[in-house]
Order: structure tokens, then C-alpha cells, then sequence
């Protein structure tokens, strides 16, 4: 069994569309497919949450979201059902964007329509290219806790339901990203979430691949967008291509690998518009096995350096630090420690998506038993591979190759598949394209 994942820009046009039908068609064993909202759809719900929204915006992303929806529908051979089904959801967001509420449990509520309305469509797409898909909403099989806004999937009601609503020999068409919780309001899983979801799924029904559709063909050496010359890896291993998403690989969400790695599920990643292209093969043990095998980008990092002689012998330090930072829900990414002082990098875009900042508050927390140190501006790079805490030579050459480069901060050893190291933000894409060139192969 294949559970088929297709992103905004695979289901964002009509044409779009029948590719990706025509994908599912091609094989009967694609029995569970997962779609997220098409393109542009999501920007404008949550732009719609907005609550500074006046009513000549509103009313511009509503009709952005109406034509998007209708430009598709009428080049379909059952419009006029679906143009009934589009304008029932339709007028039942618009009396949503009334609801006073406006907290997460509204917003999450808000958020689906986007998911909802492109299914609806799809599923009639699948029909017309001879697919008898059923649409199942993926509200009754996807539970998960009431945090809204950034749910926690509960395992095994998905499993119980998954085995109540799926049978075996049909197939399926339900939504990435969202979920529900015990009480049945709608939940989502986060942005980027449908990549989550839709490992769930291949988890809960013991599927032996996930396939995600994209618009890129399959996980590359780094971004080509950086890098010209970056090309897609054919065979990656779990723990790198883990590795490469939390460190700013965009290709896939950062949690989507979790699952698929509990259920043992083998996942791929290719191009919908460029579908006979043999994408990328993420499997537990990769046949080569490259000391270095991509290297990855994340910009907006911030360096926190803690300075105190309390550090020297003394137990209790490091956990004053961290006690302070998680009272104020700071996510910590590296951390190295010296005798005296301790240098963490926080990711500013994860926090602030949060809606959590180093704050003068929290600074001042840190500075009755610290000194502190705030460097912005910087980037990550990470080089990902195999066995690079066992690697003889690597560091020598690396190292070298920086030598006119002022790294800030560098962590190595911690996991054998990545060696990572903080610089300045203008020079990054420079460091990038210098070190693909020097140590990525084919």
C-alpha cells in the first residue's frame, strides 16, 4: 500500500490537478491520498485572522480565495456539483470570519477550510481520470490534544480510528494538517503540517511507502537556488534526511520522518509536474554512505553567550540557564559550554513563529547571576553525512577551507551525521557554494 501526499503547488491549477491524478491512477496500490490546500490558500486565511482585518481586505482575500477555487471548478466536467459543494463551505467561512472569538480554537477552525475546499475538488478530478476515491474527513481518524494551533497527534486513537474508517482495497482522499480533538473542535498540526499528517496516516495503515509530490524533484545536495550545480540525492537514510530537515532542508517537514520511522515505512520525494523522475529514496540504511552528503542553510540564528566564574567546578549552573529559558519558552538549538561561559544559538524565526523573543525581560533574568552576550545576524551551516564523528581528515580540510571566514560557533561529535557551525549572514550563501563545490560529489 502507497499513501500519496500532494503539496499546495500539486493541486494549485486544474492542469496541476490532472498530473496529479494521473499520478494515482498509475498505480493501483496509491489507496490513501493526502492533499494540502491549493497554492495561496493558506496566506489568506491567516491573513483573514488577522484581527486589525478591515472590511475592504477581507473582502479581497475572500474573493482571491473564491476565484482561485472557481478557476478550477469550471474547467470541470461536474462543476455545477461542485460549484453547489465550493459556495456551501464558502458561505459557511464567511459566517466563520463573524464568530466573535478570534482565539487559536477559532483560527484553527478557520484554517481548514482551505484543506476542505481543495479535497472537495480533487476527489471529483480523481473520478473524472478513473479513480473511484472516496473523500474521508480527516477530522475522524486524526486525533490529537487541544493545542491549538500546533496539535500533538494522539497515536493511538489515529490507530483505532484509522482502523475503523479504512478499509482495506479502497481508496481515500482526505486533507493534510488538520486533526480534531476528544470534544471534535478542528485542530491543525502546525504550518508545513500536511507532510505530518500524511506520515500519520502511512503509519496508522501500515502502508510500505509514503510518497511526498512536490514541486522539486526529490531532497537536493543543498538549495539549488544557492547553488546552481545542486543536484537530488537518489538514496538518503532516515537519520540524515532528519538530520537535513531540522536543519533547514525545506524539502520536508521537520517531524514528517518520525512516524514513518516508527512504522517502518519507506518515504519518497519527487516532482508532481516531473513525475517519471526518480526523486528521492529515504530508507533506514542508504546502500552509499558519503561522509558528506548535503549541506544545508538556516539563517536568522542568534548567538546567546553566558559568562559567570560561578560556572568553574560548580553544579546547578547549567541548570539555572536552561530553567530560565524554558520558563520563557525559548527553544535552545547548539549549545557548547566552556569552563566559564556557555554559547547556545536560538533560531529567531522558530521562536518568533512561536511568538516568543529574548525579551529585555529575560536578559535581565540572566544577568543576575551571568554576564550576556546577544550576537544577531548570524547563519547556520550543516554539513550532513555519515559517520563524521569516526572520520578521519575532515575536520583538516573543512577547516582550511574557512580559514578567511569568522565562524562563531562549531559543534561536532554530538550525532555522527552532522557537523554544523554558526557565521556571518552575509557570507553564508558564499560558504555554501564554496564547500558544495569542494566536498559534494555525484
Amino acid at each position: 500500500m502507497i499513501v500519496s501526499k500532494f503539496g499546495g503547488t500539486s493541486v494549485g491549477t486544474l492542469e496541476a490537478m490532472q498530473r496529479s491524478a494521473n499520478i494515482v491512477a498509475a498505480d493501483e496500490n496509491r489507496r490513501l491520498i493526502v492533499i494540502s490546500a491549493t497554492s495561496g490558500t493558506t496566506n489568506d486565511l491567516v491573513a483573514l485572522s488577522a484581527a486589525t482585518l478591515d472590511s475592504t481586505m477581507r473582502e479581497e482575500l475572500l474573493a482571491n480565495i473564491e476565484k482561485r477555487h472557481l478557476e478550477i471548478i469550471e474547467q470541470c466536467k461536474n462543476k455545477e456539483k461542485l460549484k453547489d459543494g465550493f459556495y456551501t463551505q464558502f458561505s459557511e467561512l464567511r459566517e466563520h470570519l463573524d464568530f466573535v472569538g478570534r482565539d487559536k480554537r477559532w483560527k484553527d477552525r478557520l484554517y481548514s477550510f482551505g484543506e476542505l475546499m481543495s479535497t472537495k475538488i480533487f476527489v471529483e478530478v480523481l473520478k473524472e481520470n478513473g479513480v473511484d476515491a472516496e473523500w474521508l474527513d480527516a477530522r475522524e481518524v486524526m486525533k490529537t490534544d487541544s493545542t491549538f494551533g500546533n496539535a500533538e497527534p494522539i497515536w493511538k486513537s489515529i490507530q483505532k480510528k484509522a482502523r475503523k474508517h479504512i478499509q482495506s482495497g479502497k481508496t481515500y482522499l482526505t486533507q493534510g494538517f488538520i486533526g480534531s480533538d476528544i470534544f471534535g473542535n478542528t485542530t491543525t498540526l502546525g504550518r508545513g503540517g500536511s507532510d505530518f499528517s500524511a506520515s500519520l496516516f502511512a503509519e496508522a495503515v501500515g502502508a510500505d511507502t509514503l510518497e511526498i509530490w512536490t514541486d522539486v524533484a526529490g531532497v537536493y545536495t543543498t538549495d539549488p537556488r544557492i547553488v546552481p550545480d545542486a543536484f537530488p540525492i537518489h538514496e538518503i537514510s532516515f537519520d540524515e534526511a532528519a538530520e537535513l530537515s531540522v536543519f533547514g532542508g525545506k524539502v520536508l517537514h521537520p517531524a514528517t520522518l518520525k512516524p514513518a520511522i516508527r512504522g517502518g515505512v519507506n518515504v519518497r520525494v519527487a516532482s508532481s509536474s516531473d513525475p517519471e523522475k526518480a526523486g528521492t529514496f529515504i530508507v533506514k540504511e542508504a546502500e552509499k554512505k558519503p561522509a558528506i552528503r548535503a549541506i544545508s542553510l538556516r539563517k536568522d540564528q542568534t548567538l546567546l553567550t553566558v559568562n559567570s566564574l560561578e560556572m568553574l567546578h560548580q553544579h546547578g549552573f547549567l541548570a539555572h540557564l536552561f530553567k530560565v529559558l524554558a520558563e520563557n519558552k525559548i527553544s535552545v538549538d547548539l549549545v557548547s559550554t566552556s569552563e566559564v561561559s556557555v554559547a547556545l544559538t536560538l533560531d529567531t524565526a522558530v521562536n518568533a513563529a512561536n511568538k516568543v523573543e529574548l525579551t529585555d525581560k529575560v536578559l535581565e533574568e540572566l544577568r543576575r547571576f551571568a554576564e550576556v552576550v546577544v550576537e544577531e545576524e548570524l547563519a547556520l551551516v550543516a554539513l550532513i553525512g555519515n559517520n563524521m564523528q569516526k572520520t578521519s581528515g575532515l575536520g583538516g580540510p573543512l577547516f582550511t577551507a574557512l580559514e578567511n571566514y569568522n565562524v562563531r560557533l562549531i559543534c561536532h561529535g554530538a550525532s555522527p551525521n552532522n557537523l554544523c557551525f554558526l557565521i556571518d549572514h552575509d557570507q553564508a550563501e558564499e560558504v555554501v557554494r564554496m564547500l558544495h563545490k569542494k566536498f559534494i560529489t555525484e
